[in-house]
């Protein structure tokens, strides 16, 4: 393997995810994949996976962040490209992020007292084909939360939940909405940063 390391590249334009990335000190660059996502949601979402127990959210994450790696991969084949993405499920029903403040608030009172899950993949890819990928299921159950405390959520929190497909700002102020969360931080924020990291390093990416 060359002791230079090669480049890493996200595809993907979520600041949150790059902040992870940065607040780890993994060197990378940024370029964002241009892709169609409502395609192969409903392809997935009309297709025999949707019938699993958590519908097609497992397969819409993986299959998402695959396609992103890949595509951004084809224009840099010498780099590690990492996809990304998070689809979130309440029973079989998947959910993309809120068009708008008042469909974030209608989706949290829904989610109130209620268990659902986050699915979200990420994947590598090198010269156009994934090399690795991973999916990491997280659980989490929202507390019975009063109208009065909602209201000051979104009014505190503000728009930048609508980069959200759960609307938490888990980060912030979001971390009161909850009652129990089963995963780790960085899979909630939409990127499963451990599994990643081993994989980089494993590659030379990353010292061991």
């Amino acid at each position: 393997m060359s002791s230079i390391p090669p480049t890493i590249i996200l595809a993907s334009g979520s600041a949150v995810r790059a902040n992870l990335m940065r607040g780890a000190h993994i060197p990378f660059e940024i370029v964002p994949a241009d892709i169609d996502e409502s395609i192969l949601k409903s392809e997935l979402e009309n297709s025999p996976a949707a019938n699993g127990e958590h519908g097609a959210g497992p397969d819409i994450a993986t299959a998402l962040a695959k396609a992103k790696a890949e595509i951004v991969s084809k224009a840099h084949p010498d780099a590690l490209v990492i996809g990304a993405d998070q689809v979130m499920t309440l029973g079989k029903t998947c959910y993309d992020k809120p068009r708008d403040m008042a469909e974030a608030r209608s989706r949290l009172w829904e989610f109130r007292g209620k268990p659902h899950l986050l699915h979200g993949g990420v994947a590598l890819a090198k010269g156009g084909k994934t090399i690795w990928d991973y999916y990491q299921p997280s659980h989490l159950t929202m507390r019975n939360f009063s109208e009065a405390f909602l209201d000051h959520y979104l009014e505190t929190a503000g728009d930048a939940i609508l980069k959200s497909v759960g609307a938490y700002q888990l980060e912030s102020i979001g971390a009161q909405l909850f009652e129990s969360i089963d995963s780790d931080y960085f899979s909630i924020l939409g990127l499963p940063l451990l599994p990643l990291m081993a994989e980089l390093r494993r590659l030379g990416a990353l010292p061991e």
